[in-house]
């Protein structure tokens, strides 16, 4: 396994660009299976889970291979229903086979998921949807079975206790465009990646109402057809990088965001007092403040809210931030897995329930810390760079699950930060080895 090296204290300046939305081309990926012919996805980011995605279609049939470094092209002209654990485990978005598999050839068996570091992640509600589409749905030995025979148009509810459901939306959604008749989604998420979905179905000849509102009508086609569709880019990548200038920036441009995708946080960094400017639609330039910044409360929500994928590396800002902030998670209920790892080193930092009471602390010091989930990593790197010392960040391959290259692209701007074999870590600084 490899680790990340990183010296603190270091300014960040000059450009950094933002890839793909991660979270919007693995069910756009998922969705190629709903057409026989020729899909080229364009702007692709280079990530573990993307390529786990593509050995999954793979294995169901499609012909998948990369023409240029962030360009595929998928062609599932003879697919096969069925979705194995040992596949299905390395990635829990798969799960969202199961909506393109349904609709287009009528039945699907996949591997139940599992759950994350971060909490359970049910799908009782994509199951709800598949019901509401009229479709036989059993569960048995740890696989779901879906008979969507006789499936047909109907209005759908897709409200959870923490909101709507974004992988759950989509997989209906999937489902619903081969589906006869006209579906409701009411409660649909609106998170952007899901409208991304979206507007790469319709550019495929589905028939869909409402996108980007909470209420989708869907009217089932009978056939789909290739596409060339390129991914927006990756918002929870901007904010983690805009973040970053926050801490450690002068003049640090972010390029390739979507400003209209970044209101939330953008809210809390003007009221924190980081000095940003707003360069066009697609360009974000940050520095350090030369005053001490505020404190904030944050609070978590579905889109346009706080997006949780931000929340640990806002915990970071805080973290150093004078004053007391309140961080509420109100989606994932064990979303602090970060917080041990910053208070090894420095943070003051409490976990009540869903909150996280932080308080600024003026430094933080350089420790060998380990990575739990995606976006606790992107948090740790974050702290790494404006730590006194030494960082080492360890189980890094978590970060490759979401960050195409986040190493390369900080050092390009300044950061001292280097990726390397594990042995080559102290072996009296390495966790794991005591």
């Amino acid at each position: 396994m490899e680790v990340m090296r990183i010296e603190g204290g270091n300014t960040l300046s000059g450009t950094l660009s933002v890839s793909g939305a991660k979270n919007a081309a693995l069910p756009i990926f998922a969705a190629t299976l709903l057409t026989s012919e020729t899909c080229y996805l364009e702007n692709v980011p280079n990530l573990s889970d993307i390529r786990f995605m593509a050995q999954i279609l793979q294995h169901l049939g499609a012909e998948v291979g990369q023409t240029a470094p962030t360009s595929w092209k998928i062609t599932a002209k003879e697919i096969n229903h069925r979705a194995p654990y040992d596949l299905v485990r390395k990635m829990r978005a798969s799960v969202c086979l199961m909506g393109p598999l349904a609709g287009r050839l009528k039945k699907a068996e996949i591997s139940l998921p599992g759950g994350c570091v971060i909490g359970p992640r049910p799908i009782d509600m994509h199951l709800k949807g598949f019901a509401g589409l009229g479709m036989e749905v059993t569960v048995d030995k740890g696989y779901i079975f879906l008979d969507a025979t006789n499936a047909a148009g109907d209005s759908i509810f897709l409200g959870g206790r923490h909101g709507s459901t974004v992988t759950g939306t989509a997989n209906v959604l999937m489902a619903a465009v081969l589906t006869p008749g006209k579906t409701i989604i009411e409660c649909a998420a609106c998170e952007p990646e899901v409208v991304d979905l979206c507007k790469m179905l319709v550019s495929m000849g589905a028939n869909i109402d409402g996108i980007g509102s909470p209420t989708l009508t869907i009217r089932g086609v009978d056939k789909l057809g290739g596409c060339t569709y390129s991914i927006l880019p990756d918002r929870i990548e901007a904010g983690t990088f805009l973040i970053a200038g926050a801490l450690a920036g002068k003049n640090l441009t972010v390029t390739n965001l979507r400003v209209a995708d970044q209101g939330a946080l953008l809210d809390k960094l003007k009221e924190a007092g980081v000095n940003f400017k707003i360069d066009s639609a697609t360009s974000i330039t940050v520095s350090k403040s030369d005053q001490p910044l505020k404190p904030v409360d944050v609070v978590t929500h579905p889109h346009p809210g706080f997006p949780t994928d931000v929340q640990a590396q806002m915990s970071t800002l805080m973290s150093i931030t004078p004053g007391i902030s309140i961080v509420t998670e109100k989606i994932f209920p064990n979303r602090f897995m970060h917080v041990p790892e910053l208070q090894r080193m420095g943070a003051d930092i409490a976990i009540e329930g869903p909150n996280a009471i932080v308080k600024g602390q003026s430094r933080l010091s350089g420790a060998p810390v380990m990575a739990s989930d995606l976006r606790a990593s992107a948090a740790l790197i974050l702290a790494g760079l404006v730590a006194e010392g030494t960082t080492w960040v360890l189980r890094i391959y978590h970060l490759d699950r979401g960050y195409d290259k986040i190493d390369e692209k900080l050092r390009a701007v300044g950061a001292v930060i280097e990726r390397l074999p594990e042995k080559d870590m102290p072996q009296d600084l390495n966790p794991e080895d005591a």
